[in-house]
């Protein structure tokens, strides 16, 4: 049983009836063997002392969103009405008219690219840094973050909004201890609630203690058929994830961070009541209480066909969430510590298709970050004028994520112990870009 395993019941977990499970919850940390030769750093918080990564899934087409070129033949431009920002070099979609009043604040990276066409294969890159590998499990950002920091009082160190979005945004070969906390709901629904951070109905302090004493007398009998220091990993995090349940059941203060009802309604308002904005300012709640690392997913960007009106319904609910994150987050003071990133598994093709859609494209794509250390106002790279290839300052996924992590105080070649005792680094071969920082 895999507590990160986004298709294991919740109740699975909890079989013996202590308290309704908390998802992926498994956040403590556990001691790692180093070997003589494995090269280890102290992490330490960095510039960015927390972490909200918006990913977008499917493949945001880069030139109708954040890199238009409005010169290009109709055929490369398409549909897309472009709309100028204070900053040379930045022309986003007319749907980011808010977005495009704060680009001032932003970073925006025109010239991603990567190799790998397939959905499942992008989506690898972006959430580990790495290509995929059959012969590696590679763990997610979160998930490093939290083994390297750790938690933050009784808060889990990362949380996936709604829920864990794929198989790659869990641990990997690190235990299944840093794998993330899913809401196991949408915060846009309505009576919307975290599901298991009050005790269930008909069980109330004193059954729970009796409850959590029973479990552990099991445990404990069942754990001492191992010699010390050998328990399984499997075993290990399950125990974690206990404990950090029990904790979060008796933290009013960890509960109220994810009460989206303590926020006032012109704020949700000012957000939007729809999914981004919920979503979104959710995020922005659980980073102020102390989460070190939030996933957010929003919408569903594969427009193969009819990308016009794709992005005519999906952009402007993002746009407005987006700018009253970024704006929400100044006003409290937490921009310069919180690093906003915007990312997706890949661009889309040049040209628009015979279906007035756009296909995969790996080649150049862009990504944008705010706030947490990097320079604001800048417009990093470039794509060519048909959008097919970076022309200045490609970037790969590596120094991509070498960068991430740097900001969020980790050394990206850092190794952790994979299965086999044998060290990887958190990131290989990439570079810190030091064009982006402030």
């Amino acid at each position: 049983m895999n507590p990160s395993d986004p298709g294991t019941s919740r109740r699975e977990l909890l079989a013996l009836g202590v308290q309704g499970s908390l998802g992926a919850a498994a956040w403590a940390l556990f001691p790692a063997s180093a070997r003589a030769d494995q090269k280890t750093y102290a992490s330490r918080e960095g510039k960015a002392r927390q972490v909200i990564q918006i990913f977008l899934p499917g493949g945001l087409a880069h030139q109708d969103s954040f890199d238009v070129k409005p010169h290009a033949p109709l055929e490369y431009r398409g549909e897309t009405r472009s709309l100028a920002t204070k900053v040379d070099g930045l022309v986003f979609s007319s749907h980011l008219k808010r977005t495009a009043a704060l680009a001032d604040r932003l970073c925006v990276v025109r010239s991603m690219t990567h190799s790998e066409a397939a959905h499942e294969r992008g989506v690898h890159n972006m959430f580990t840094g790495y290509a995929p590998s059959p012969a590696v499990r590679f763990p997610s950002f979160g998930s490093v973050i939290a083994h390297e920091l750790g938690p933050r009082q009784d808060l889990p160190p990362y949380v996936c909004i709604p829920n864990m979005p794929n198989q790659f945004a869990g641990p990997g070969y690190l235990s299944t201890a840093y794998g993330p906390f899913s809401l196991g709901g949408d915060p846009a629904s309505k009576g919307f609630k975290v599901r298991d951070l009050n005790l269930a109905k008909g069980v109330d302090r004193k059954r729970f203690g009796r409850r959590r004493e029973l479990l552990d007398l099991i445990n404990g009998r069942f754990t001492s058929s191992f010699p010390k220091g050998t328990e399984p990993d499997a075993l290990q995090a399950m125990d974690s994830f206990y404990e950090r349940a029990y904790a979060l059941l008796d933290s009013s203060r960890a509960r109220a961070a994810f009460d989206l009802a303590k926020e006032p309604k012109a704020l949700r308002d000012r957000y939007g009541r729809h999914q981004a904005g919920q979503r979104f300012i959710l995020a922005r709640r659980l980073v102020e209480a102390g989460v070190r690392w939030v996933t957010v997913t929003y919408g569903s960007w594969d427009h193969h066909d009819k990308i016009r009106e794709g992005l005519a319904r999906q952009l402007p609910p993002f746009d407005q969430a987006f700018a009253a994150l970024i704006q929400d987050l100044e006003s409290r003071g937490l921009l310069d510590s919180t690093l906003v990133l915007v990312t997706s598994e890949f661009g889309r093709t040049p040209k628009i298709n015979a279906t007035g859609g756009r296909d995969h494209w790996p080649k150049v794509f862009s990504t944008v970050l705010c706030g947490g250390g990097v320079k604001r106002g800048l417009a990093y790279g470039r794509s060519d004028e048909t959008s097919a290839e970076p022309a200045d300052d490609p970037v790969s996924v590596a120094d991509w994520a070498t960068t991430v992590y740097h900001l969020a105080g980790i050394t990206a070649d850092k190794e952790l112990m994979a299965p086999g005792a044998r060290p990887v680094e958190i990131v290989k071969g990439g570079r810190v870009r030091k064009g982006l920082l402030a």
